[in-house]
């Protein structure tokens, strides 16, 4: 495998080193850098040991590529020295024992961090809830979340809680990093060239697909009125935004989906073509996370028909790809299980829309990642018992 060079910023220190291109950054950090204080726990982005920031943000570094990284500024525990707000955590910490064993506590740290800039306001409860993607088998967390507490309560100076600025990179790491922002899909699609965002046929040949039947008991011109509206269309799916609409069917967008702590929006472009005569459409797309660096191309063509029985049946061929750090979640059987619970909910709101109903005021929250997720592995398990 030929190694390629990698370009950050790490600590405030420009590094120029090549590492294989499947190289995590946690293995990076600690092997190539000898920045040993981002600790290795799950290597599954599940126990939150791995967390450094990049770009200002919290990321699970062993779960994403040092080359993924190209132009990025990286945070560890140890580029913490001097802050006065981290001083300040690691006193509480220390105050009222919010470690022991101590191998959570880098990852801890670096939350609690994101923590007290991010939510001035934040009250034990949503301590908790910030702190659930980082697991400690030691304490119980009463010290962690007391020791956040703390340093809330002790109002930190204004301009302890602003992210860092980007400004102070480098001219030349700067540089990179603006090229690469300027020849993203997203930035591409903001400048008015979409076409760059949307992928063609050929390049999903040999992609993954998947093919479901969807049974409603409204009429079959009531459904095809939300399915051909995108307006109606995107309001039905979970997490997901229509930012525009094109008369020629091209639509700019986003979709969240929260995993915990961890949260993704997926930016991009669409096209979507209708044959209204024959109840049918087709839309392909592209989708990108800038955090995670992920990017996600789709196909789906879709067909109303009228059964004998008087039912409506919506028949849904999808074709995905998807790159980057999130697509160890991107497994057929693991993709299966997940889209047949989306589609639940997004079926039961295109049948109430179509009725003139207003759906339940939860379908245009995030997707929740970590509930598909358990709900998935649940039914696994079961198939699994079932079939022995």
């Amino acid at each position: 495998m030929t190694d390629t060079t990698i370009q950050l910023v790490v600590n405030g220190t420009p590094v120029s080193q090549t590492a294989e291109p499947r190289t995590h950054l946690a293995d990076f950090l600690r092997e190539e850098m000898l920045l040993t204080g981002t600790h290795l726990g799950c290597e599954q982005g599940v126990c939150g040991a791995c967390t450094v920031f990049v770009d200002g943000k919290p990321t699970r570094s062993c779960i994403t590529l040092a080359a993924a990284c190209r132009g990025a500024e990286i945070r560890s525990v140890e580029g913490f020295d001097d802050d006065p707000l981290m001083r300040a955590l690691r006193v509480a910490f220390k105050k009222h024992h919010g470690l022991q064993c101590g191998f959570c506590t880098p990852g801890m740290l670096v939350t609690g961090y994101d923590i007290v800039r991010r939510l001035p306001n934040a009250d034990a409860e949503r301590i908790r809830k910030e702190l659930s993607g980082n697991l400690c088998r030691c304490t119980g967390y009463a010290g962690i979340v007391a020791a956040i507490t703390d340093v809330l309560e002790n109002t930190p100076p204004l301009a302890l809680v602003q992210p860092q600025a980007r400004e102070q990179q480098p001219a030349s790491l700067a540089a990179i990093s603006l090229e690469s922002a300027q020849n993203s899909p997203t930035a591409q699609t903001a400048k008015g060239d979409a076409s760059t965002a949307i992928p063609d046929r050929q390049s999903l040949v040999g992609a993954p697909t998947l093919s479901r039947t969807l049974t409603f008991n409204t009429p079959a011109d009531d459904i095809w009125s939300v399915l051909s509206n995108p307006e109606k269309i995107v309001s039905c799916i979970p997490g997901a935004r229509l930012d525009s609409a094109t008369q020629d069917g091209r639509l700019q967008g986003q979709c969240a989906v929260s995993m915990g702590p961890i949260k993704a929006a997926f930016v991009g472009t669409a096209k979507m073509d209708l044959k209204d005569a024959e109840k049918s459409g087709h839309v392909i797309g592209q989708g990108r996370d800038s955090l995670s660096r992920s990017q996600l191309d789709g196909m789906l063509d879709f067909h109303v028909t009228r059964a004998e029985s008087g039912e409506t049946i919506l028949t849904l061929d999808m074709t995905y790809k998807l790159t980057g750090t999130l697509s160890q979640f991107s497994r057929p059987a693991l993709v299966a299980e997940i889209a047949d619970r989306i589609l639940m909910q997004v079926a039961s709101t295109v049948e109430a829309r179509a009725q003139g109903k207003e759906p339940d005021a939860k379908a245009q929250a995030s997707l929740n990642g970590l509930s598909l997720l358990t709900a998935a592995f649940r039914g696994w398990i079961r198939r699994v018992l079932w079939f022995r």
